[in-house]
């Protein structure tokens, strides 16, 4: 995001950190992925929110219109306090509201004693999903039916993952605003990791690395990064030897098979 939303999106966090108090968060949730997707299909609506010539009180007035007495006091208060600010893009009021709703999800996980694991099985399911071309085909295309991706992310995660590992998980497959499966879930993967002000270093290597071997990587990408970092392995025998380690749009790949490839490129000159 930039200029104006960065502000915006930062006064929505903390007004979501308010709206928690007290209420039941799933439900929260559910209501505030139901307002991404109505700001989302309605181009005149998102516009009308996104106008940087409105005045926050009549963004919010209209949102109290629109949503007031349909979702709860709290989901409703929260719309109008995320509506009522400057938005620099159209795209990113929805983006904050899809956010907003996977942060309150991953808030009931934590309440229920179990974010850990959701983010976990979140990583898991995405593996999974980058592992089977054709599975990651069925669940992206649109001519696939949706209770059929429905039903198809609940026969893979029903009574393996959480409740809220397996929302997630559909609100991806079902609703991707037109990005890729793989970005949603890195998406959700980042919301997940910040509720610590973690960073999420994806590491590939041919073997699991121990526990002090993870340790030791742990500690030097903290002290690069200045960040608690959250170990996310995959085990890849293509790559010989050797790790990569991915933070966000970072590499760092160290594996044999990427300086077998250099020496081949210099061979061919």
């Amino acid at each position: 995001m930039r200029g104006s939303s960065r502000g915006a999106r930062a006064a929505a966090d903390k007004a979501l950190t308010s709206a928690l108090d007290g209420v039941d968060r799933a439900a929260l949730a559910e209501e505030l992925f139901s307002i991404a997707g109505a700001i989302e299909n309605d181009v005149s609506l998102r516009r009308a929110f996104a106008d940087p010539s409105r005045e926050g009180d009549a963004k919010r007035a209209l949102a109290d219109r629109l949503f007031g007495g349909k979702v709860s006091e709290a989901a409703n208060t929260l719309t109008g306090e995320v509506v009522a600010q400057r938005w620099s893009e159209e795209g990113d009021l929805g983006d904050t509201f899809e956010a907003l709703a996977v942060r309150a999800l991953i808030a009931s996980a934590e309440k229920a004693g179990h974010a850990d694991a959701v983010e976990d099985e979140l990583f898991r399911f995405e593996r999974i999903i980058a592992a089977n071309p054709d599975l990651r085909d069925t669940l992206s295309s649109r001519n696939t039916d949706a209770t059929g991706k429905a039903g198809l992310v609940r026969n893979l995660l029903e009574g393996k993952a959480a409740p809220e590992t397996i929302r997630l998980a559909e609100q991806a497959v079902l609703v991707p605003r037109g990005r890729r499966l793989d970005r949603v879930l890195e998406s959700y993967l980042t919301l997940a990791a910040e509720r610590h002000d973690e960073l999420i270093a994806l590491v590939t290597a041919v073997v699991p690395l121990d526990e002090q071997q993870q340790s030791r990587l742990a500690s030097a990408l903290r002290g690069l990064y200045g960040k608690q970092i959250s170990l996310q392995m995959v085990l890849d025998p293509s790559i010989i030897g050797g790790i990569r380690v991915q933070v966000g749009d970072e590499v760092v790949d160290g594996t044999v098979l990427r300086r077998l490839d250099k020496v081949r490129r210099d061979l061919a000159g």
